[in-house]
């Protein structure tokens, strides 16, 4: 291969120190990052005549900078090679590389979040951890976690409304009645007898299963010497549900530390991680997690790349780890992982026989096994959608398969805040960084005229498309193209509702001299009915055609996003305007105040004179105004 003289030079001047490499295409995007205990060497490996491997083929040909951070001095010391790991991590998180090995599909993966700073603490999803005093469980995959939320609350009935608790309440809501709440509100356990419930469950989070059941056990005795058996009952019926998902639980008893078994499947380009979490001797839980951008990549390294994105955002690592193969530099991995549990020790282990050995080959099947469902699962999924398309396609005598759809959805209130949607759908699935909206301004006030409405939406949407035609790309490889999704043309476009919406669609294209390369139809909401150009009578789907549902589904996602839209801009238009009334507020204070607490009507009137007098340009004596008014 053919190597610029530039990158050539780069080449020849690595040091033979640690550190970190970033590879850029000819646009400045970061395409991998990469660690080494010898820079020279590693990178340099890239460019030899005997690379054979697809993936870095495909790299190398687009690399046209090298930028390396040095982060010791010996390639012996493994200090840098520590470092040389955090920086990796760090640096993939910002860039996201495309050829860097991936979790698959992920934003962040979930975890349970328990409120505990709080009184009376909650039990929450989310997908960030916080340094708020909540303590987190997980990573989860997504798949699961609703599940075992919904296992956990009834086990622990925990609270999931916000109400302020006094528990002064005359009444509880209904999850109280249906015994998936405590009643904290009207007092039916205190503060303590909660917070105590809260606690257990996070123990039963942490695999102390046993121990739950032995504190539940004397708290049902207590209850029922000192009669009170209500009380009694509901740590009995507790008891019941925790020892019958214990049941459930495969008892393993290697002894030993906690611990977390790795298991690997790989097929054809997609790879599989499964993570066995086995404490106090019983496996409690397991979760699989696809991989990308693998392609021919050994075991090794995409376990490497996996232990390093899960455990940095695990809320628990335990002190042993079972592989299923050696990886290059584990100890530097013990040592970074020993530095997550806080300098408590921690082991990559690779069981060779005996009982581990067999619970890595178990973990190795069940990946195998959950593989092989995922890509009958995308597999289905494809051609289901395929079929829709193909259907759609005959349906309407469009001439080519609707691979890209765009539908357009207007949403108003008597006439005000009218905004319009795009969504756009390819190949049957939902593109949502393409989904646009257009505030309406041309009817803003004339009343409702959802006509016009259409009208100044795709009119905008293709004059968009005429000058990103009339400016060409100028991306080079690796790099996105802005103007991607108002230069492509859709293979169908939906506007929602009748005859009258589908004229106003085709004289938008007409004008745009597109009539004849934009198929487009009128989807009427009482009948499902499609409106064609030049056909008098509508087309009726087969009420269980897949293309029906097709349809519906892209329809209801632009009712969904347009909803969406309109609600925040009444939102905001509604806060401006009760600042336009209050005396000595003008544009400039407005904007401030609407800065300082985020659009939010709520926020400002929660908060005090003090926070809105410290607003620039406020003052306290136009602060006290400001919450008379509100």
């Amino acid at each position: 291969m053919e190597i610029s003289a530039y990158l050539q030079r780069i080449l020849d001047n690595l040091p033979h120190k640690p550190g970190v490499y970033l590879m850029k295409d000819a646009s400045g995007t970061v395409v991998y990052v990469g660690k080494s205990k010898e820079l020279y060497n590693r990178v340099r490996s890239y460019f030899h005549r005997s690379v054979t491997d697809e993936k870095t083929r495909r790299l190398r040909d687009q690399i046209a900078d090298i930028e390396f951070i040095v982060t010791g001095d010996d390639p012996l010391d493994e200090e840098g090679e520590l470092e040389a790991l955090r920086l990796e991590n760090t640096l993939i998180k910002r860039y996201r590389p495309h050829y860097n090995i991936a979790l698959k599909d992920d934003k962040q993966y979930p975890y349970i979040k328990v409120t505990w700073a709080a009184p009376f603490p909650t039990v929450e999803f989310t997908r960030h951890m916080v340094q708020d005093g909540s303590r987190y469980f997980g990573p989860f995959n997504a798949r699961s976690i609703r599940d075992t939320l919904d296992v956990l609350r009834r086990i622990f009935p925990y609270l999931t409304c916000d109400r302020e608790i006094t528990g002064k309440d005359p009444r509880a809501c209904l999850y109280y009645d249906i015994k998936l709440c405590t009643g904290p509100c009207i007092g039916a356990v205190n503060q303590e007898e909660y917070r105590a419930m809260i606690g257990q469950l996070m123990h039963f989070l942490e695999g102390h299963s046993d121990e739950v059941l032995r504190d539940l056990e004397q708290r049902m005795h207590r209850a029922a010497e000192a009669l009170q058996f209500e009380r009694a009952a509901r740590y009995r019926d507790q008891i019941r549900a925790i020892s019958s998902l214990i049941e459930s639980r495969k008892v393993i008893n290697v002894g030993g530390p906690d611990q977390d078994v790795i298991g690997f499947a790989s097929s054809n380009g997609d790879a599989l991680v499964q993570v066995f979490f086995i404490r106090q001797g019983k496996l409690i839980g397991r979760e699989s997690f696809p991989m990308e951008n693998v392609l021919e990549e050994d075991m090794a390294a995409v376990i490497e790349s996996f232990l390093q994105q899960f455990y940095d955002r695990a809320a628990f690592i335990p002190p042993e780890i079972m592989l299923p193969t050696e990886i290059e530099g584990h100890a530097v991995l013990e040592r970074w992982l020993k530095g997550l549990r806080g300098g408590k020790r921690a082991c990559l282990h690779v069981p060779k026989r005996g009982q581990k050995r067999e619970l890595v080959e178990m973990a190795n099947a069940n990946a195998a096994e959950a593989l092989g469902i995922l890509k009958v699962q995308w597999q289905a999924d494809t051609v289901r959608q395929e079929g829709a398309l193909r259907e759609l396609q005959e349906a309407l005598g469009l001439p080519q398969i609707p691979n890209r759809i765009e539908c357009y959805d207007i949403s108003t209130t008597q006439g005000t805040a009218i905004v319009a949607s795009r969504v756009v759908f390819v190949k049957g699935v939902p593109r949502k960084g393409e989904y646009r909206r257009f505030n309406i301004n041309s009817v803003a006030h004339q009343g409702s005229d959802d006509y016009q409405s259409m009208r100044e939406a795709l009119t905008r949407r293709f004059r968009r498309y005429r000058e990103a035609q009339e400016t060409p790309s100028v991306t080079r490889p690796g790099q996105k193209d802005q103007d991607e999704t108002w230069r492509l043309l859709p293979d169908l476009l939906i506007v929602d509702g009748g005859k009258g919406q589908l004229n106003v669609a085709v004289e938008v294209l007409g004008d745009f001299g597109l009539l004849e390369q934009v198929p487009v139809v009128g989807l009427a909401k009482q009948n499902e009915e499609l409106f064609v150009p030049g056909r008098p009578e509508s087309i009726l789907l087969n009420r269980r055609s897949p293309a029906l549902f097709l349809v519906q589904r892209v329809r209801d996602e632009a009712h969904r996003f347009a909803i969406t839209s309109h609600r925040q801009r009444r939102a905001k238009e509604s806060l401006a305007s009760q600042l336009e009334a209050i005396p000595g507020i003008g544009p400039r204070r407005r904007k401030l105040l609407l800065d300082a607490f985020g659009r939010s009507i709520k926020k400002l009137r929660e908060a005090s004179v003090e926070e809105i007098a410290a607003v620039p340009g406020i003052g306290l004596e136009l602060a006290q105004v400001i919450k008379e008014h509100l």
